[in-house]
This record gives C-alpha cells, sequence and structure tokens, in this order.
C-alpha cells in the first residue's frame, strides 16, 4: 500500500544544523529534503497520529555532519521520539501519555554537539497538550495547558505551567531565555532559570492588547517581542520584564506610567509600537539573523520587511499564496516560506528570490458560494500513467504523480492573475481526462454578480510531447446556454466527447482537427464541434459514460439510464428508474453491466444488466463515487457510513467495497477517513520498473490524502511503501556524493554496535576523483595519515602521467 498526498504546511519546517537538509512535518512521518535539489532525502516513521514539532539539536564549533543530524519530535500521539535523521535510526521514546500539540526546548544549547564543557545538565522541554476529557472548571473548559518534561529521565517536571482553553503554540528565543504563549488579547511569557526548572520558580508576564493576538517572535537577544493580530496589526514590546525580572532579584523598582508610550495598563515594558499594512490575520512573525529586520506574512501572500529602528517597510510580492510560516535557517544566505497551497519556497536572503519549490498535492477547492451537489469540484484522473488532474484556486490544474508522490506540472486555465484577498467570482467546476490521457476537457464557471453575469466556458485541450503538457483545442462559451454541465465523458478510441447539462439535453462533441509536430509543439488545425443534440423529455441529463468499445453512450435524465447510438444520434433503450436522481454512471468493462448510484434521501447503488434492462443487484448505500475496469469485471464504491456507525468514533466515516459485477458480496473493504468529497480510480501499476500489468486501486479523500492499493490483496494495507524507496532513480544520485572517508574506502556496512567486529570486513574501494573529498569532515572522523597519502599520491601521480602523454 502507497500512501500520499500529506500536507507539507501543518507545521513549521525546520532546517538542518548546516542548512543542507529540511526537515517537515507530513502527516505521521518526518520527511526530510534536500536543500540543494529539493528532492526527499529520506523519511522518520515511527509515530501513529499527525506530527506537530520539530525540534533539531544543534551543533557547537566543527563536528562532523556524520555525528550532527539529531533531532527531536512531537505529535498528537502523545509521544516524544529522539532521531538520527541521517540514518535514519529511532533513539529514544517519551510517552506523555496527551496529544503534544506544541513543544519547545530552551536549553536545547546545553545538549550541543561538540560542546567543550562537560557540565551534565537535565534537557528540558516545554509542551502544549490537550487533556479532552477534562471537566469544567470556574464555568470554564480548559482543556490546553503548559506542562514541563525532563527529557533527561522521561519524566513530568513539576505541575501545570499554566491552563488554556485550546492548546496553544509555544514560542521560545534563540537564547532560550524566554517562552510564551498568545492567549486571547494577550502575551503569557516566562523566563527560563539557568538551574531548577520547575514550574513552581517561574513568574509570568503578561502583556496585553485589544484585539485577539494570533502569533508572536522574540528577538534573538534583546528583550524585545512582537506579536500580531487577526486585524493585521503588529506591536513591538521593547524592555519587557525588567521590573518583573528586577524584582525577583530582590530589587524593587517602581513603574512610571507617565514614560512608557503605547504601554497598557501595568504592563511591564518600557514601550509599545504600533505597525499597521496588512489587511488580514497576521500568520507569522520572525525576526532576522542580523536582528535588524522583522519579516511578516498573512492572507495577501506578500512577504513585508519592516526595519526595527524606524520601522520602514519594503516588500517581496508575487509568492502566489496566502503565507503561513517563514523558517530561518543557520545558513544566512537561506530561509523559506510556508504557503497555504501546500508549497515550500526555498529563499535566497537577503533578496528573497525563490531558488527551489517543494510541492505536495494542492488542496481540494471549496466553493461556499455554491449549495448541493454543484458545490463538488470533480476531478481528472489518466488511469494509463496514474497522475490526477486537480483545480486549484489559482486558476490553474495541478498534475500530480501518485505514484511517484511528485508534482508534475501546472497548467493555467483561466487567465487572469490571482489574488489570494479577492472572493471567488471565477472557477474551474469540472475535469475530465480521456482513458489514454491524449484529450481533456474543462469546464469553468463565472459567478453572476447581484444575478446579472454569469458565465460557463467548455475548453478542449490536446496533450503535447511531454508528461502533464496540454494545449488549448477549443473554446465553447455558454455549451448549453445558461444551465451549468453536470458530467463530461470521452468515447474510448475516437476523439469524440458528451457533455451533459440540467437544462435537459446533452451534446456529443467530435474533433475533427488535422496535427502538424514542430519539434516539441504541436499544432492543431480545425477544432471541435458540436455533431449532435439530443434530450429526453427534457428531464436534466445528470450524468454520462461510454462503453468500452464506445458504441454504447449511456445518459441519466434523473432516475432513468437511457441508451444511445453516439454516430447516430438514435435512442436505443431506456432502463428503468431509481429512487434518487443519478449522479454517476460507469460501464463494467466489456460485460453486458452499467452502474450508478444515487444520492439524497433515497440514495442507493444499483448494477443494471444491459441485455435485459433490468436490475442485477443493488444496495441502499450512501455513495460518494464509483469506478469501474476496463478489462476487467471489478468495480469499486466509495460509500459513506451513517453518523450511528460505530468506525465513526475512530475518526473512518467511509468505507472503500471491491466487487465482481457477478456477485452482490464484496470481495474486500476497507474502512476510510475523510470519505466525503473522495473519489476512486483504478490506475495501471508502473511504480519504478515493477510493472507486473496489476491495477492499483486509488482512494484521494475530502482533503486530497490518497492511499493505492491491490484491490485484491487485503492483507497488503499495513505494507507500507515509503516515498523515499519509491521516487525516481534519477533523483537519488544527487544525494549520494561520498566524502571523506567514504570517497576512498566506500561506505561502512551495517554493524550492530553491541558486538565486537574486526576491522577486516570493511570494504577498500577507490574512487576515481579521490583528491576532491579525500581530507573533508573532521580529522578524528578520518583514517591515518599513513593510509591516506598513499591513495593521495597515487592519484596525483597517475593524473600528470596523463597530462603528460596527453601534452606528447
Amino acid at each position: 500500500m502507497i500512501v500520499g498526498g500529506q500536507s507539507l504546511v501543518t507545521s513549521p519546517p525546520v532546517f538542518s544544523h548546516d542548512g543542507k537538509k529540511l526537515l517537515v512535518c507530513t502527516g505521521c512521518t518526518v520527511s526530510v529534503f534536500s536543500t540543494t535539489t529539493g528532492m526527499l532525502i529520506t523519511e522518520l516513521e515511527g509515530h501513529t497520529e499527525r506530527l506537530t514539532s520539530i525540534v533539531v539539536v544543534p551543533v557547537a564549533g566543527t563536528v562532523g555532519t556524520k555525528f550532527s543530524n539529531y533531532c527531536w519530535t512531537a505529535s498528537l500521539d502523545g509521544m516524544i521520539f529522539y532521531w538520527d535523521f541521517s540514518t535514519p535510526d529511532l533513539l529514544k521514546k517519551i510517552n506523555v501519555q496527551l496529544p503534544v500539540h506544541s513543544f519547545v526546548i530552551p536549553n536545547i544549547l546545553s545538549a550541543s554537539l561538540g560542546r567543550s564543557d562537560k557540565a551534565s545538565q537535565n534537557l528540558y522541554a516545554f509542551i502544549s497538550v490537550e487533556d479532552a476529557n477534562k471537566g469544567v472548571e470556574n464555568g470554564k473548559h480548559l482543556h490546553g495547558s503548559i506542562q514541563i518534561y525532563d527529557l533527561t529521565n522521561s519524566t513530568r517536571a513539576g505541575g501545570v505551567l499554566a491552563e488554556t482553553h485550546k492548546p496553544e503554540t509555544l514560542a521560545v528565543s534563540k537564547s532560550g531565555e524566554f517562552v510564551g504563549i498568545k492567549k486571547k488579547q494577550q502575551l503569557n511569557i516566562w523566563r527560563v532559570p539557568n538551574k531548577n526548572l520547575k514550574s513552581v520558580n517561574m513568574k509570568k508576564l503578561k502583556l496585553h492588547h485589544t484585539r485577539t493576538l494570533s502569533c508572536l517572535a522574540f528577538h534573538p537577544t534583546k528583550c524585545i517581542v512582537a506579536a500580531g493580530d487577526v486585524s493585521g496589526r503588529i506591536l513591538i514590546w521593547r524592555g519587557f520584564g525588567k521590573m518583573r525580572h528586577s524584582q525577583d532579584g530582590g530589587g524593587k523598582m517602581k513603574i512610571d506610567m507617565g514614560d512608557r508610550p503605547g504601554v497598557r495598563g501595568e504592563d511591564d515594558a518600557d514601550s509599545c509600537s504600533t505597525w499597521h499594512w496588512h489587511s488580514s490575520e497576521i500568520k507569522f512573525l520572525m525576526f532576522s539573523s542580523d536582528e535588524a529586520y522583522l519579516f511578516s506574512g498573512a492572507k495577501e501572500g506578500v512577504i513585508v520587511v519592516w526595519q526595527l529602528d524606524t520601522g520602514n517597510k519594503t516588500y517581496k510580492p508575487n509568492i502566489g499564496s496566502p503565507l503561513m510560516y517563514f523558517t530561518d535557517s543557520p545558513d544566512p544566505s537561506l530561509s523559506c516560506v510556508s504557503c497555504e497551497d501546500n508549497q515550500i519556497h526555498l529563499l535566497r536572503m537577503p533578496s528573497m528570490d525563490i531558488i527551489k519549490s517543494i510541492s505536495g498535492i494542492k488542496p481540494p477547492l471549496i466553493l461556499s458560494e455554491l449549495q448541493g451537489d454543484r458545490s463538488r469540484v470533480i476531478i481528472g484522473c489518466d488511469r494509463s500513467i496514474g497522475f490526477v488532474a486537480l483545480p486549484t484556486k489559482d486558476y490553474r490544474i495541478q498534475f500530480f504523480s501518485l505514484l511517484d508522490g511528485t508534482d508534475i506540472s501546472h497548467l493555467q486555465v483561466i487567465e487572469r492573475n490571482y489574488d489570494p484577498v479577492d472572493e471567488t467570482t471565477v472557477f474551474i467546476s469540472l475535469v475530465e481526462v480521456s482513458d489514454d490521457g491524449s484529450m481533456m476537457s474543462t469546464v469553468e464557471e463565472k459567478l453572476p454578480e447581484m444575478g446579472i453575469g454569469g458565465l460557463i466556458s467548455l475548453k478542449f485541450w490536446i496533450r503535447g510531447s511531454h508528461t502533464g503538457q496540454y494545449t488549448l483545442s477549443t473554446i465553447i462559451y455558454e455549451p448549453h446556454n445558461n444551465a451549468g454541465v453536470s458530467d463530461m465523458a470521452f468515447c474510448p478510441g475516437r476523439s469524440m466527447a458528451v457533455s451533459t447539462s440540467y437544462c435537459g439535453n446533452f451534446k456529443v462533441w467530435v474533433n475533427n482537427s488535422s496535427f502538424i509536430h514542430s519539434g516539441d509543439e504541436i499544432q492543431e488545425k480545425g477544432g471541435w464541434r458540436c455533431q449532435s443534440v439530443s434530450s429526453y423529455k427534457e428531464i436534466p441529463m445528470t450524468a454520462a459514460a461510454f462503453s468500452g468499445d464506445g458504441s454504447v453512450l449511456a445518459v441519466a435524465a434523473e432516475t432513468k439510464i437511457t441508451l444511445w447510438d453516439p454516430l447516430n444520434n438514435v435512442l436505443v433503450a431506456i432502463i428503468g428508474d431509481s429512487l434518487g436522481p443519478i449522479r454517476r454512471l460507469a460501464f463494467v468493462g466489456s460485460s453486458e453491466y452499467i452502474m450508478s448510484f444515487s444520492s439524497g434521501t433515497k440514495a442507493d447503488l444499483v448494477v443494471w444488466n444491459i441485455s435485459n434492462l433490468s436490475t442485477h443487484w443493488s444496495y441502499k448505500l450512501l455513495v460518494e463515487d464509483i469506478c469501474c475496469t476496463r478489462s476487467e469485471t471489478r468495480v469499486a464504491v466509495l460509500a459513506l457510513l451513517s453518523s450511528s456507525d460505530k468506525s465513526i468514533s475512530t475518526g473512518k466515516d467511509g468505507m472503500v467495497l471491491v466487487f465482481d459485477v457477478e456477485n452482490p458480496i464484496p470481495v474486500s473493504t476497507w474502512f476510510v477517513k475523510k470519505a466525503k468529497g473522495g473519489r476512486l480510480s483504478f490506475i495501471n501499476n508502473k511504480l519504478g520498473e515493477a510493472t507486473d500489468g496489476k491495477l492499483l486501486l486509488a482512494y484521494i479523500n475530502g482533503e486530497h490524502n490518497y492511499v493505492l492499493f491491490d484491490p485484491s490483496n487485503v492483507k497488503e494495507q499495513e505494507d507500507l511503501i515509503p516515498k523515499s524507496a519509491r521516487r525516481p532513480q534519477s533523483y537519488a544520485h544527487d544525494e549520494n556524493v561520498s566524502h571523506g572517508y567514504a570517497s576512498i574506502y566506500g561506505e561502512l556496512p551495517s554493524f550492530d554496535l553491541t558486538k565486537a567486529r574486526s576491522s577486516d570486513s570493511i570494504p577498500f574501494v577507490l574512487s576515481e576523483r579521490p583528491w576532491e573529498t579525500i581530507f573533508s569532515g573532521s580529522s578524528h572522523a578520518l583514517p591515518p595519515l599513513s593510509k591516506l597519502c598513499s591513495p593521495f599520491l597515487e592519484s596525483l601521480l597517475q593524473k600528470a602521467e596523463k597530462q603528460t602523454v596527453l601534452s606528447q
């Protein structure tokens, strides 16, 4: 089973200590990407619920990279793990027993690798946890709490530091001196003591605001804290905590109410200034590494750079999506920004030019303006090579490979600039791809303003010479007058398509074009035209499908199925009523059966026999999607579970059933999550070199997470294939550059640390260019000089000898 489609932006990513790797929370795993190539290197698998935080152990001084790739992770499964992400190996587990929503380690510098001091100090973590079973106290539902954990001894340190209505995100200063959270209209800040770190020894400092706060950030070295609110304002408190901390040391300081501009009430700060440019909620704040600037971002997709001393600002526009997180790197020339469209952009600092992007599958397009079935955006799928075509908010279509888990390309469908702040007035409502992927159709709708100005456009596209490359062939405005297009289908083996409409008719379209190949481009002469228009008693047409050989066209007229000869536009037969309006039709391979499902209060799933025009078998199920194989008699059904079903408590609200069409008893069944808005499709198994001819069943849920599995093997669903094992082989060589010892002698074999091994088992492999990497790394990690000199000098002599021969 292959799992993919997880979001890359549920939590902030973290750079490795050298800035060469980026650790990203992707569902239950940590994906490690190369910042040079943007490709996946490895994955850390072990958590059972969504990850929320990653903390990389810093490195002090010069330590070989082989010994410096360690990190801590926290998850909603209540576990904290300690990893070596270069291997990758899980080194330690800590069970908190409550879902961890945020996790920071203030004294992480004390655990830095390569520190010269040997003083032993326990490592403490501040965690924000959720206790959903906690009752009401003083009329308040306090489900969140801030606790301190001793990571060295795997025990809790003291009591609860603070209680909150919901779990809050923790922020920590780079020096580890301060930890804080935003709590409605105030900031709660604690100063972390150097010793005896327990909740009873920490005093809380509060800074107040008039609006709800959304994020905060600490200055790297000074007592300055910045906070953003939901209205787009940024507040800068300078000199906070001086009076509180002076009192903690035994001294007393009187608060001068007249010499603290902008500070509210008795808040402990020297001054508070307000900056305002953003028009929506502030999503992130980050101080620059040189401590002179503050970065902010929000829904506008613009990074604003504020000069701390003057408040002057500059902009980095055209990111293209609402911003979520900004992460700096130990390398001052590198940073990254996470966007709402499931992309992470690597930025070259200080110009903030995008040098590389890590893209995931796009989130679903949700349209609150539409009601009922028309709010369901239909995505396309190419069965031949296993990619999906997904409409996006920025008027494009993303082609995403389900087998590789990679972004293929993007196609601009609507010629319009996308502004994240604007309301949705035009969108792509339907995408349909032919079985062989050679043709594609899209339907775009422009919403009317005050009942005036709506427009529906149907576009046909032809595939170019590369996967995911399509060229516009024909545009048809208002293909069914003012009515919407309910479904599209392509005829196998012909340049023919059908579109159905709620106005009560369907149209058959044919392509009479001729194509001229000019290099990588395909030029078309001609285009698509309407061959015929048909209707059945002016009943709304809701779905359509072609038979496997293209000789029969089935069109659903609400509760009836009409069978047509598509070439001659002749009605052949009518199959009896279903319980409700039919939403989808599908022919079952080359058999005599056709499958349909209807929605609403009278939802049902029916398999019809075309030869005798009768029902073969049926179920009363609330079905979300169906799919059928082209050459076999297997069908797959995605059904929604009722709220009374026991599986709802586990988060699984749907099930996938696989049938042999002759038998109403399912061959296999899987319970799945987020089935509402999901999609099913059979795709060819072309995973790497393992093309075995088997079909894989792809399930894409309502949030565009997906699962690929063998529909004939129920036990296979437990055997996960990591993304790093199924990525294209051409990507792997970018990360396999040998250095130091490995460049001459080769990689060490895997061995057990508890058993003694002889050094004779280490393979000796000479590199073709050992002089480039022979002295890379720390001296203690290299072989003795006596062994290094001989290969090094021999390589130079060999090189000089070749140059002499050439000169002669």
